[in-house]
């Protein structure tokens, strides 16, 4: 196996410690490990040849996520932003600490790190790689349980916001996904309207 899987599998059983789960395929599955591996496919589909730095970042985004639920911090945008702020640092010292005990250098670890951090959205390709990547998983893997709980006047909004993050080419593949007939109807809604 190479680094690169080692530090995979490393990210996978981090995540497998997950006590949520999501059923996938009629079997209870630890939530954090289906996203990790959903990211690494779509990913994988999306751009072939990612580099490495951002294929370990894709697969370590939610890396142990569930150790701080959001409800541990204040209600509120400024909580959310605080707590989303702390995620992607704990994330990045995971993930970092996996990386270097299978050989990773401190270059690629810091870089992870910063992708992680999503700095440079818009103005680093490999930042928005990632994004690319976290809003189609969203789109095509949680946008419709999502879209279940709300009403319109709330998913509007988040599907412009989505939206505005992702790139011309990711904006494509979005519009190629296998959406259920209401949840197509409401994005085009919001696209119409943005």
């Amino acid at each position: 196996m190479s680094r690169l899987d080692d530090a995979l599998s490393g990210f996978d059983a981090a995540n497998a410690e997950d006590p949520n789960t999501e059923m996938v395929d009629g079997q209870a599955v630890p939530k954090e490990l289906i996203y990790g591996q959903r990211m690494s496919a779509r990913l994988s589909a999306f751009s072939p040849d990612a580099p490495e730095a951002v294929q370990l970042a894709a697969r370590a985004q939610h890396i142990r996520r569930w150790e701080v639920p959001r409800d541990s911090y204040p209600d509120g945008r400024a909580g959310y932003l605080k707590w989303r702020t702390d995620l992607y640092k704990r994330h990045g010292e995971i993930a970092g600490a996996t990386m270097e005990d299978v050989g990773y250098d401190t270059d690629t670890i810091e870089r992870v790190k910063t992708l992680l951090r999503k700095r440079g959205l818009k103005t680093d390709p490999d930042v928005q790689l990632l994004e690319d990547v976290i809003c189609l998983v969203f789109l095509e893997h949680y946008f419709h349980d999502f879209a279940q709980k709300h009403e319109d006047a709330k998913l509007i909004p988040i599907v412009q916001k989505t939206w505005k993050k992702m790139s011309e080419e990711a904006h494509r593949a979005a519009l190629e996904l296998d959406y259920a007939p209401e949840d197509l109807a409401l994005i085009r809604k919001a696209l119409e309207s943005g």
